[in-house]
C-alpha cells in the first residue's frame, strides 16, 4: 500500500508507536481492530471533521465491508460532522486476522474523472455505432496516411479496414484506370484549398466488380492553410448510377427492342451528315415499314407482334456493319443509317444491304408456335444527292418508302431528286387528267369461282389505265392521285357504265354472271350517290340485282352510320353488296349484322398458308361461320395453292378468287375461262 509498511507482531505490540506511523502518511488512515477504530491520523480527522478514535468503524463508514480484500478498493460513504456524507474510496491492508489499516480517499475527484471518462466513452461508442452502421465508408487521415476507416469498407470495396490503413497507396490503386488521373488532379486541388467536392468516380474491387462512389471530404487546416486533419465519407452510388444509365438509355432507346429511338437516330444522323460533308463521303437512310404487321396483332395478339419486332431488330442489326446504325422509328417502322459510302457510286453497297434486309424478312418468324412470313417495303434517301440535312433525308426516305408500298410492295425504292420528283408528279397528274378526258381505261376481270364445282359464277371488274407513257398502270398507283385531284367520280362513273354495258353483252351471249365493281370512299359519300348509280344502270338497260358493289371494311368503319345509310339505299334498289378485305378494318359484329351485305370477302392475308397455319385456320373457320350466321356468302380472296383451296372447300366457304384459278384478264379473254372448270387439283 503506498506510504505504509506495517507488520503486526504481537510480541512487539508494546513497542509500536501507531501515532507516529499514522501521522507520517500523506493520506487519511485508520487502524481498525475487530471492527472498531483503534487510531486515526490527522488527515483522517480533517476529512471526517471529527476525532474518530474508539468508535465503531460502521459509525463512520456505514457501508464498511466485513471482509474487504487487501489492496482492492471499494466505494463507500464517510459520515462527516452534522450528518453530512462524503463519497470515499477505501483500500485496506490486513496486519493479521483482527487488525488492519485502511486508506480513506476523497472520491469526488475520482468520480468526476470517471464520469467524464464514461461520458466520453459513451459518446465515442455512440459515434462509432453511428459511423459503423450507416451505408457508407467513413475515413480519417492526418494529411499523410489514413488513420481510420470504418468496417463498411469490407462490404462495399471488398478490403478489410486493416489492409486499407496499412497500405497508403491502396486507395489510388483501386480507382478505375479511366478515372485515376482526374481524381488525382481533383485531390491535389482539394489539398491546396482550390477545389471543391470530387466528382463521382469508380473503384474496382479485388473481385473485379466496379463500384461507383461519391467522395465528400472535409479538411482542418493550420494557419498556413496546410491540411492537418481530414475526414470524409465515401457513399456507394452504384445503384444510382445504374438507374441514371437506365433512364438515359430509355431516353434514347426503344424500350421494346433496345434499338436507338428516332430522337437519338436524328441526333446521330445530323452528326453523320456533318462528318460525311467534311470527309467528302456519302451516306444513306433506309426507311423500312412492315406491310402486314397488323395481321400479326389482329390474329396472334400484341405479344406476338412484340416478339416479331424484337426478332426483326436483331436481324436488321446483323444485316449491317458495326459502324452502321439501326433504330426503331415506332410501331412497325425501322430506320437504318449507312455511313462512309463511296461518293461516286453509293447505290450498289446500299442495294446489297437492302437485299440482305429483304432476305432476312423472307425467313419465317416463329411466333408462339406459328410460322409467320413478314413483308416490308423500304425507301432510300442518299446524302448528298437527295438532301444535305438530316431532316430532309429522313423525310425523303419516308416518301420513297410509301411509294414503294404503293408500287412495289416488299421491295425498295430510291428517292427521286426533288426536281425530278416534282416534275414527275406534275407529268403524272397532267397525263391522268388527260386520261379522264379521253377515257384511257380498260377493265380486266378476275373470275369468282364456286368451290364445289370450280365453275365461274361471277367476276370482279378491275380498272387499268392505258397510259401512253408508262403502259398499263395498276389502280394502286393512280386511284389515290385521282382522289386528291377530284377525278375519282368521273373514273367511277366510267367503271359503272362499262360494267353495265359488259354485263348486258354477256347476258345477251347467254352468260349469267354476277359482275362486281369497287367503290371508293369518295364515291360512296357523294350526295345522292345511290340515286345517281341506279339511274346509270337503268339507262344502260341492266337489272341492278345482277351487279354487286364492293366496299372495303375500312371504308365501312371510317363512318359506319353514314355508310350504313348509303348501303341501305343501294340495297333497296336491288343492288347486291360485298364487304371487301374482311378482317382488316376492325368492324364489330353489332355493326356488321345491321349492314345489308350479301357477300363477306375474307382478306387474302388470312388465306395465305391457311392450310398450314393452325391459328389462321381457326380464324378463317370463325369468319366463315360469322358470314353464314349473318346470312352472308363467304368468299375467300387470294387463293394461290391447292392446299388453300382444299381447306376452304372443306370448311364451307362457297366462293373464292385468286391466282390459283386465274389472273385478271380482258373481257374478250374471259369467256374462255367461263366455259371450263378452273384450278387443277391433283385428284382430278
Amino acid at each position: 500500500m503506498p506510504g505504509v509498511m506495517l507488520r503486526h507482531d504481537p510480541t512487539q505490540a508494546a513497542d509500536l508507536d501507531p501515532g507516529r506511523l499514522l501521522h507520517a502518511a500523506p493520506e487519511a488512515l485508520i487502524v481498525v481492530l475487530d471492527g472498531r477504530i483503534l487510531d486515526a491520523n490527522r488527515r483522517m480527522a480533517e476529512l471526517a471533521c471529527c476525532e474518530p478514535d474508539g468508535r465503531p468503524v460502521r459509525d463512520l463508514i456505514p457501508d464498511w465491508r466485513d471482509a474487504p480484500e487487501d489492496a482492492v478498493p471499494f466505494q463507500a460513504t464517510l459520515v462527516v460532522e452534522q450528518g453530512g456524507e462524503l463519497p470515499v474510496e477505501v483500500r485496506v491492508c490486513h496486519l493479521d486476522e483482527h487488525l488492519l489499516v485502511a486508506s480513506i480517499r476523497d472520491a469526488r475527484a475520482l468520480i468526476a474523472g470517471r464520469e467524464a471518462e464514461a461520458a466520453l466513452a459513451e459518446a465515442e461508442a455512440r459515434y462509432r455505432s453511428l459511423v459503423e452502421q450507416i451505408p457508407a465508408i467513413v475515413y480519417a487521415d492526418d494529411g499523410r496516411t489514413t488513420t481510420y476507416v470504418s468496417p463498411q469498407i469490407e462490404e462495399i470495396l471488398g478490403v478489410t479496414p486493416e489492409a486499407y490503413v496499412a497500405d497508403p497507396d491502396l486507395w489510388m490503386r483501386m480507382i478505375h484506370p479511366d478515372d485515376r488521373d482526374r481524381v488525382q488532379a481533383e485531390t491535389e486541388a482539394f489539398l491546396r484549398g482550390e477545389g471543391g467536392d470530387l466528382a463521382d468516380y469508380r473503384m474496382v474491387r479485388p473481385d473485379g466488380r466496379v463500384v461507383w462512389v461519391r467522395d465528400r471530404a472535409y479538411a482542418v487546416r493550420d494557419d498556413q492553410g496546410q491540411v492537418v486533419w481530414e475526414h470524409g465519407v465515401l457513399f456507394d452510388v452504384t445503384e444510382l448510377k445504374e438507374a441514371e444509365a437506365r433512364i438515359a438509355h430509355l431516353a434514347y432507346h426503344d424500350g421494346l427492342t433496345g434499338l436507338m429511338n428516332r430522337q437519338h437516330f436524328e441526333e446521330r444522323l445530323a452528326e453523320a451528315v456533318a462528318q460525311a460533308e467534311a470527309d467528302g463521303t456519302a451516306l444513306a437512310v433506309l426507311f423500312l415499314d412492315l406491310d402486314n404487321f397488323k395481321l400479326v396483332n389482329d390474329s396472334l395478339g400484341h405479344h406476338a407482334g412484340d416478339e416479331l419486332l424484337v426478332e426483326l431488330a436483331g436481324r436488321l442489326q446483323r444485316c449491317v456493319r458495326e459502324t452502321d446504325l439501326v433504330a426503331r422509328q415506332g410501331g412497325d417502322e425501322f430506320l437504318v443509317l449507312l455511313g462512309e459510302l463511296p461518293p461516286d457510286d453509293p447505290d450498289e453497297p446500299i442495294r446489297r444491304v437492302a437485299r440482305r434486309v429483304q432476305a432476312a424478312l423472307r425467313e419465317p418468324f416463329q411466333l408462339h408456335g406459328v410460322e409467320f412470313h413478314a413483308h416490308g417495303s423500304m425507301g432510300i434517301s442518299v446524302f448528298p444527292r437527295d438532301a444535305t440535312d438530316a431532316e430532309t433525308l429522313l423525310r425523303n426516305a419516308d416518301i420513297a418508302m410509301y411509294r414503294a408500298k404503293r408500287t412495289e410492295p416488299g421491295g425498295h425504292l430510291f428517292f427521286a431528286a426533288p426536281d425530278e420528283d416534282a416534275s414527275a408528279r406534275l407529268s403524272f397528274a397532267t397525263r391522268l387528267r388527260q386520261a379522264v378526258r379521253e377515257e384511257q381505261w380498260v377493265l380486266h376481270y378476275q373470275p369468282v369461282v364456286d368451290l364445289e364445282t370450280r365453275r365461274v359464277v361471277g367476276a370482279e371488274a378491275l380498272i387499268r389505265w392505258q397510259d401512253r407513257v408508262a403502259g398499263i398502270v395498276p389502280p394502286g398507283e393512280f386511284i389515290p392521285v385521282a382522289e386528291e385531284l377530284g377525278l375519282i367520280e368521273a373514273i367511277g362513273d366510267w367503271v359503272v357504265e362499262e360494267v353495265a354495258h359488259q354485263q348486258r353483252r354477256w347476258r345477251q351471249q347467254g352468260y349469267e354472271l354476277e359482275l362486281s365493281f369497287n367503290l371508293s370512299p369518295r364515291q360512296l359519300w357523294t350526295p345522292r350517290f345511290a340515286e345517281r348509280l341506279l339511274q346509270r344502270l337503268l339507262d344502260a338497260g341492266v337489272d341492278p340485282s345482277t351487279l354487286q358493289a364492293e366496299i372495303t371494311e375500312s371504308t365501312a368503319m371510317a363512318d359506319p352510320d353514314r355508310t350504313q345509310r348509303v348501303l341501305r339505299d343501294l340495297s333497296a334498289f336491288g343492288l347486291r353488296l360485298a364487304l371487301d378485305d374482311f378482317g382488316t378494318g376492325y368492324s364489330s359484329l353489332s355493326r356488321l349484322k345491321h349492314m345489308p351485305v350479301n357477300v363477306l370477302k375474307i382478306d387474302r392475308e388470312f388465306i395465305r398458308n391457311v392450310d398450314r397455319d393452325v391459328r389462321l385456320a381457326g380464324m378463317v373457320r370463325a369468319m366463315i361461320q360469322v358470314a353464314q350466321s349473318l346470312d352472308m356468302v363467304p368468299l375467300a380472296e387470294g387463293i394461290e395453292t391447292e392446299g388453300e383451296y382444299v381447306f376452304l372447300r372443306a370448311n364451307g366457304c362457297r366462293l373464292a378468287q385468286g391466282f390459283w384459278f386465274a389472273h385478271p384478264v380482258p373481257a374478250d379473254a374471259f369467256m374462255e375461262l367461263a366455259d371450263r372448270r378452273l384450278g387443277a387439283p391433283s385428284y382430278g
